[in-house]
This record gives C-alpha cells, structure tokens and sequence, in this order.
C-alpha cells in the first residue's frame, strides 16, 4: 500500500504557491487529506484481513438455508441443541471463500476503498492541476517569484513608509514645504495669467506642470535590484494580460471538481445500502465440495458502512465548497482588478488597473493576503518608479563626477551636458558656478524647485527632452533663463511650459514645424514671449508660420535654417521692421526675396548655402543704411554685379564657395570692407584696386587660380589676416614686411620655392600663424626662422 509520506506530494505543491491558495483550496486539500486517509485505512484492512467467511448449508428449502431437517412439517421436531458437522477441509473452504466473494460480493462492497482512492485523487489533480499544466505554470512560476521579491524589497517598505509618514505627519511637510508652495501658488497664477490661451484648453499636467515631494536614499545595491523588479513587473504585466488562460483553466478545473462531486452522491447514495454483513451464496461448486448453497459473513461491512457514511458527508462538504467557489467566480468580475483603495490609502495615485490573467492572480492574492498586493502596487507606479531612478542617479553621479564633465563651450560659459540619463542627478543643482545646462536624450525627466540653486544658470538645452516643470521651478526659470534650445521630432515634444518664460529673449527650435505638423497650434504660444529677441528656426518649413511673424515685430535676430526645404512665401518678413539680423540658411532660394528691402534696420543678412545664381537685387540693399555684413556664401553666384558699390557702409563681405571668375572694379567703393572673403572661386587675379581697402583686416581667396600678387595689396596696412593658399603662385613680392599687423598668413598648396626674407618684418607672425609647406619654411635664413620660434614662446 502506499503509505501516507507519500501522499503529501498530491497535497502539497511549491512551497512559495501557497499564497494562490485562497481559504477554500486549503479547506479542500486537508478534506482530501482525510479521505487519502480513509481509502488507505479501508484497503489496508482489505488486504490485512479476511475478505469473507462462508460455511455450507446442510438443509436448503425454497434456496433458503434451514437450521435442520424437518421431514413433516405437520409435528414439528423437538430436538436438543446440537453442533452441525461439515466434512470439508481447510483448501475447500478458502475456495467457497474467494468464489463466494468473487461473484456473490456487490462490486460496491469490494471495491469501496479504491474507489474512494480514485476520487480522492482526481479531486487532487483538479485542485493543483493550474500549477503543473506547461501554460499557466510558467506564469505562476513568474509571479510568485516576482511577488515574492516585491514584498521583501527594501524599496517597497520604503516607499510605504514614505506614505505612512505624510498621512501621518501633514503639517512637518507643511513646514519643509512652506515656502516651496508659496512659489508653486504664485507660478501657478503667473502661468495662467501670461498664457491665456493656454490655459484654456490645457491643463496643468498637460503643460508639464507637476508637484511632487523628495524621497529618501537607497545603497547602491538595493536601487539596482529595484530597478530590475520594475523592469520584470513591467514585461510580466504586458505578457500576462495579453490572455486569460489561467483564469479559464482554473474556472474549468472548479466545474469538473463540482460535476465529480454530484456524480459521487448520487451513486454512493444509492449503492451504500449493499454493504451487507450476511450475504446468502448460491454457487456451482458441487461438485468440488458437495455443497450448493453457502451462508457468508462479510466482516468488514459494518466498518465500511461507517467508513461510507462518513466519506459521503466528507465529499457533501467538499461539493458545498466547490459550489461556492464556482459562484464566488461567476458572481465577481475576476478579470478586472482595481486598486483604487490603494490608489486611496497610499500618495501612488497612478497605480494602474490590470485585467485578465494578471487580475485573476491578484484576487486569489487578496484571499489569501491584501498585504501582497499593496506592497506589489508599489512597482505598477510610475511615480515610484520615478523616485527610484532619481535615488539611483544621485547614487551614480557624485558631485565630483559631475564636476569633471564641466567644459567651457565657445562663449566662454561653464556647461554642463546631460545625455541618455534617466532624469536629472540632485547633484546637478548642486553646481552653483553652472551656467549652461544641457538635457539631451532624457525621455522623462521633471525639473525639480532645487533648481533655483542654480543662480548663475541663464542657459538651458532640451534635446529630444520633453521635460515637465514643477511650479516653484518654473517661476525661477522664469525670472533667470535668457536662452533656451529645444530640438525635438514630433512638435508635440515642445513643452508648453516655456510659453510662460517671460525673461526668454533667445530661443532655438529644431525639428518639424512643416503645415502638415502644424496643426496641433502648439507653438502659437510664442506670441506670449514678449521679450524675445532672437528666434532660431531649423525646419522644413514652406511658409513662414503666422506665429513667427506675429513675434518677428519685435525680434532683432530672425535664423531659418530649412534644410534644403524651399521656402517659398517671404512677403510677411516686411512686418519685422525691427529686425538688425535675418539669416535664410538653405532655404533653396534663387534670387533674393524683394520682402527683405524693406528691413531698414537690418544690420547683417545671411543667405548661406541656398542656390542663388544672381544678385542683381542687391541694388536694393543701398537703402538699407545699417547694413554692415553681407554672407552670401555657398551658393552659385557667377559675377558680381556692379550695384556693390553702392553699399558704401559694408564692412564684411562673404563671397566664397561661389562660381565667381572675377572682382568688379566696383567692388573697391566699399571703402569700409574690414572682412572680404572670396575663397574657393574661379578667381584669376586680384585688382590693382584692392590696395583702396585701407581697412581690409581680413582677406581671403584661398582655393583659386591666383597666379601673383598686386603691389596695391601691401597698401592694406591694417591686414591682419591673409590666406594665399591653393592658388598659382610661384613667387612672393618682397613687400611683405610693409605688413607689419599680419598675424596669419596662409600659403599652403602653391608652387613656392622660397619665401622673402622681408616676412622677417612682420613682428606680429608667429610660425603657428604661418601655414607653409616645411620645406618653404626651411628657405628661410636661420635668425627669421628662429624669430618665428622665439614669438611663439613668447605668445605662450
């Protein structure tokens, strides 16, 4: 027989499964328990114990066994007690035993034990079969393992204290956070009042706008096995709600448990009454013993009535369970399951609800402990997922480590660059000297209040950073930022929140505003930057946005960099009188837009890199008087017209990366050129007139086809700058000594076999500012090439 040891292992699954066992699973396995023990006991005296006692019947009447003869039944006889006699021996009786019992035992009688074995352990199959069958074990497996490390998670006793103490202790927050939510109240009214748009068809937390308290400090070691439970949680959610195969297997598993139950009253019922003690056995064997009919004890029918009875209201019980529980089921909605009670109790507002399999687990969790699951809720928040990576970051970036990724960027600032973070180390705000931050590649990141700890910080990057604000930041942002990068792909990216900077007075916008994009209308809030200065766009746009032109009335700087996107519709820049600077980058223009005449104030114009063939237009730019700097650079630009002469207050002029193959006499009646640049041309010579720029400090026309060098050239005293390189040159005049304020000269890649002793005279040019080829260099006399040297150590 199988002994009772050996039985646990129906009963008992994994250890770590019992908290999916809800009260009535439990209730049942310790029934089946008792009935294990009951089928046990009964085929052990089965097998320990004779099976039937059988003795023949000397007298049979009617096939009925009497206790004598009677001859005449008229007088009946009067005899004394006396013993009957058989004449068989002890193999003869075994035999009349086990036929008897063999064909004359009912089947419910002989085989009661085992049957009640069979159910017993189909009942247990069906209770524990959710947890062995491949498909639902798996995700079983999975999320008790994963639940079991959320309840003992450092992080999860943490995060419920944390709001253990702020329901329990209001008013030290009211005083930590005191002058914290003045600012928030007043921020909070300043962005309504200066966004009037906004803030009627967006709301705070769409504007980026958010409030939250600090959090605690976790080792290094705990914040990364956190943070890997929130990543498990997460996959495990999204794998397990995609079905609900547990839920169903386990609803399945309810009903054949309630069918068994039915079908084992029904006939246990109806057979129990043929378990009889005294069973009358008329068989075929007279031949073997001399007898017909024999008269059998069964001496086990009376234990296994009690044994039955008991049994039959063992599987009542059961069945009673069983039918609760399949209505427990059919009553609840099983596969949705809300945390609202702990969305209420905890500061976790944003615990999701979950459905399906996923839902199904956390019911039969609450039967077993609602403890579990409000500790598990604490890894499906996004709030506390939020304060667990800021803890790992403030873990991650010391101060120190910070402090060794300051540069100072080409404006001489003090920048600190942020890129693929998870969010923005506390340590950040920690650098009092910062002034430039740059946030790129952080896809949810809330700028905290300790940013105003920043007092130097005028400068902020959001590269592909859609950052959201808390009030008491956004009001210092608002009084400090002057100057704010935002490049993004989708224009929903663009935080609303900077609408309310009422101090911006630059601002860079790189992506897409094309009219597809454009309607969304997130960027009309521009219009309430009335202190806007300069406006950077790096688009594709087709038209300019009636927004820009709005804000381009009082802008001094407007950049369009398009791309390569053609730019066709300019009438609207004649509103933007105020304009000192316009630059049109690769906008695909061919001719230069007729809006731009009317911009008196314009001081500087850039149309670089579009595919401008001609610039007959630029006669117009004699009524700009202001103007002082001309970038017409990397276009196609065949001549220059003669009309350049009348732009008599220009003082920088770039001409190169064109097609130019020659400098119009013209040119020189820009008496007041400090800056020409006419590199990588076709040019063939420079004009005797060159020698009428008296404040040419720089000149450029390197990457030509320049075979000689005018003696007018050494007229511009003032150079200070001049790049010969990549041209046709074989010689260089002596008079390059009357240059005496050059500071670089650029001679590489012509066709120089010496240089004049005269570049001696020229104090200011050190040899880091002379690019020759070595060899050249080396032509000159020892005590030049030795001053060259000895300036250089000096400078350094």
């Amino acid at each position: 027989m199988i002994p009772i040891t050996e039985l646990r292992y129906f009963v008992d699954t994994q250890p770590a499964y019992r908290i999916l066992k809800p009260w009535w699973d439990v209730f049942t396995d310790y029934l089946s328990i008792v009935m294990l023990m009951i089928a046990v006991f009964g085929g052990t005296l089965q097998v320990t114990q004779d099976k039937m006692i059988c003795l023949p019947c000397k007298w049979v009447v009617n096939k009925t066994c009497r206790k004598y003869f009677e001859p005449n039944y008229s007088v009946p006889l009067a005899l004394a007690p006396q013993g009957i006699q058989y004449d068989l021996d002890r193999h003869q009786y075994n035999y009349v035993d086990a036929v008897c019992y063999e064909n004359k035992l009912h089947w419910f009688a002989k085989y009661f034990p085992y049957l009640v074995l069979l159910h017993t352990l189909i009942f247990l199959a069906c209770s524990n079969f959710w947890f062995k069958f491949p498909w639902t074990s798996s995700k079983l497996e999975h999320f008790v393992s994963i639940l079991l490390k959320c309840f003992d998670s450092p992080w999860t006793t943490r995060a419920l204290s944390e709001t253990v103490v702020e329901e329990s202790d209001p008013k030290a927050l009211g005083k930590m956070n005191g002058s914290m939510d003045k600012k928030a109240s007043c921020a909070s009214e300043d962005v309504e009042a200066n966004v009037p748009m906004l803030s009627a068809t967006k709301s705070r937390l769409e504007q980026g706008i958010v409030d939250h308290s600090e959090t605690g400090v976790l080792d290094k070691k705990e914040g990364e096995q956190a943070k890997a439970l929130f990543e498990k949680v997460k996959k495990f959610r999204l794998h397990v709600e995609e079905g609900d195969i547990v839920y169903r297997l386990y609803i399945r598993q309810t009903i054949i448990k309630v069918v068994k139950f039915i079908l084992i009253i029904c006939y246990t019922g109806y057979y129990v009454h043929n378990i009889q003690f005294s069973v009358d056995c008329i068989v075929d064997i007279e031949n073997l013993t001399g007898y017909q009919m024999y008269n059998c004890a069964h001496p086990l029918a009376t234990l296994f009535k009690i044994l039955a009875c008991f049994y039959i209201s063992l599987v009542v019980v059961y069945g009673i369970i069983c039918v609760y529980t399949l209505c427990w089921m059919l009553r609840r909605s099983l596969k949705k399951y809300s945390f609202e009670s702990i969305r209420e109790e905890s500061s976790y507002s944003d615990i999701p609800d979950v459905k399906n399999d996923f839902a199904f687990m956390m019911h039969m969790i609450d039967q077993y402990d609602p403890l579990y699951s409000k500790r598990f809720a604490v890894f499906l928040s996004e709030v506390s997922e939020n304060k667990l990576r800021q803890l790992n970051l403030n873990n991650e970036w010391t101060l120190e480590k910070l402090r060794q990724r300051i540069t100072k960027n080409s404006q001489d600032k003090l920048e600190l660059h942020l890129f693929m973070l998870s969010g923005i180390p506390d340590t950040v705000f920690d650098l009092l000297e910062l002034e430039v931050l740059k946030l790129e590649l952080i896809s949810d990141v809330t700028i905290p209040p300790i940013i105003a700890q920043l007092i130097n910080l005028r400068e902020m990057w959001l590269y592909h950073t859609p950052a959201k604000i808390e009030a008491p930041a956004l009001a210092f942002l608002r009084e400090n930022l002057k100057s704010l990068h935002i490049k993004f792909t989708d224009i929903k990216e663009i935080p609303l929140w900077i609408y309310s900077l009422k101090n911006l007075s630059e601002l860079h916008l790189t992506g897409n505003l094309s009219a597809e994009n454009n309607r969304y209308i997130v960027i009309d809030g521009l219009r309430e930057l009335k202190r806007l200065k300069v406006l950077r766009l790096k688009s594709n746009l087709t038209k300019l946005p009636q927004v820009v032109t709005d804000v381009g009335m009082h802008l001094q700087k407007l950049s369009i960099n398009n791309e390569g996107t053609r730019l066709m519709v300019l009438n609207s820049l004649k509103k933007m009188v105020n304009l000192t600077e316009l630059e049109l980058l690769r906008c695909d223009l061919e001719r230069i837009p007729h809006s731009i005449f009317s911009l008196h104030n314009l001081q500087e114009i850039d149309l670089k890199d579009n595919n401008l063939k001609t610039i007959e237009e630029i006669i117009s730019f004699q009524h700009l008087h202001r103007l002082v700097c001309l970038k017409l650079w990397y276009n196609q630009i065949a001549y220059i017209p003669l009309q350049i002469g009348t732009l008599t207050n220009l003082e920088r002029l770039y001409l190169n990366r064109n097609k130019i193959e020659k400098m119009p006499s013209q040119l020189f009646f820009c008496r007041k050129l400090r800056y020409l640049d006419l590199s990588h041309n076709n040019l063939t010579d420079i004009p005797a007139d060159i020698g009428h720029l008296q404040n040419l400090q720089y000149f450029a026309v390197t990457a030509n086809r320049i075979e000689k060098l005018p003696p007018e050239l050494f007229q511009c005293k003032k150079l200070r700058t001049l790049n010969l390189g990549n041209n046709c040159l074989l010689s260089l005049p002596s008079r390059f000594g009357e240059l005496t304020s050059l500071t670089q000269l650029e001679l590489r890649g012509n066709r120089l076999e010496g240089l004049p002793v005269e570049l001696g005279e020229c104090r200011l040019l050190k040899r880091s500012g002379l690019f020759v080829e070595e060899v050249v260099f080396n032509t000159l006399p020892t005590e030049v090439k030795e001053q060259f040297w000895r300036t250089d150590k000096e400078a350094a």
